[in-house]
């Protein structure tokens, strides 16, 4: 689109009068100039006939010469009238006034706005060039009809969602749909966490005794509070009476119990020969465990 304004004066025209003591004749057909009107380009005279055989152009809608006491308006190498230079839609002139060009025709601001321009989504009325247009999804806005649909304020340049067919400005989405932390009781916008049907921050979701994130680990639960598997197996398991170590139970693993003592499978084995005892007989000494054989001694 342009929005230009043309205006281009002829060489001025003298009429030689008075005596002549030098003949002063036409550049081009070389015949006397004396009493007549003549126009001088680039310091040499032409009589009216010549410059405009050789300096005018046509008017692009009349086709008719634009003859050189004429205004000529001209745009992109194009020349009209000045009382030709009209919008082909309305016939407005558009001497000193914007315009707009499409496919070589010429068009007021108004024309080409209500023929090209985007139509507002909210208002259906056209969006006019040189005013401030918001798009989404290729759709259009006034910017001030591009509003939050619950508290109507234009949304300009501040984030915003989109639902259903309606947008919503931050404050207001979190308001009227987004759901409450179960800890924090703050709108959860990204990245929630459901545990038990209440959702979460993945931050807000942590094990109650290390404070590690537990959203993608593994966790267990006890009394209504969540831990990590370290501090349940180091605050609530048993320990193996050879390693000291925890013995969570989780996840399917065995382990051996007898007389208040606990082992891991790995761990139930011989004291002396170190052989395991998992599924076979075994002697006690004190707070060891002996296999038959290197128990017989005893």
């Amino acid at each position: 689109m342009a929005y230009l304004f043309f205006s281009h004066c002829r060489d001025s025209v003298r009429v030689i009068r008075g005596n002549m003591v030098e003949s002063y004749d036409c550049k081009e057909c070389e015949e006397s100039l004396y009493g007549q009107k003549y126009i001088l380009k680039e310091e040499n005279p032409y009589c009216i006939k010549c410059y405009e055989t050789l300096f005018s152009s046509d008017c692009e809608s009349c086709h008719k010469l634009i003859g050189c006491t004429s205004k000529d308006l001209s745009y992109k190498d194009r020349h009209w009238h000045s009382e030709c230079f009209l919008c082909s839609v309305c016939d407005r002139s558009l001497v000193d006034r914007a315009f707009a060009a499409k496919d070589d025709l010429l068009m007021c601001t108004e024309c080409y706005s209500n023929e090209y321009s985007a139509k507002c989504h909210e208002c259906l009325k056209t969006i006019m060039p040189g005013t401030k247009k918001m798009q989404h999804k290729d759709r259009s806005w006034h910017e001030n009809c591009f509003a939050c649909n619950r508290c109507q304020q234009p949304i300009r340049t501040r984030s915003f969602v989109q639902k259903e067919a309606n947008h919503y400005c931050l404050p207001c989405y979190e308001k009227q749909f987004a759901l409450q932390c179960s800890h924090c009781r703050k709108p959860i916008t990204t990245g929630g966490v459901n545990y038990r049907d209440q959702p979460w921050h993945k931050e807000c979701f942590v094990c109650i005794g290390c404070k590690q994130q537990l959203a993608g680990q593994r966790f267990t639960s006890r009394d209504d509070f969540t831990y990590c598997l370290s501090c349940f197996c180091n605050l609530f398991t048993k320990k193996c009476a050879y390693c000291t170590s925890p013995i969570s139970g989780l996840g399917g693993s065995k382990y051996i119990s007898f007389e208040q003592r606990q082992w891991h499978n790995d761990c139930f084995n011989c004291k002396k020969c170190s052989v395991s005892l998992v599924g076979r007989g075994f002697l006690t000494s004190k707070d060891d465990i002996l296999c038959p054989d290197c128990g017989k001694d005893l």
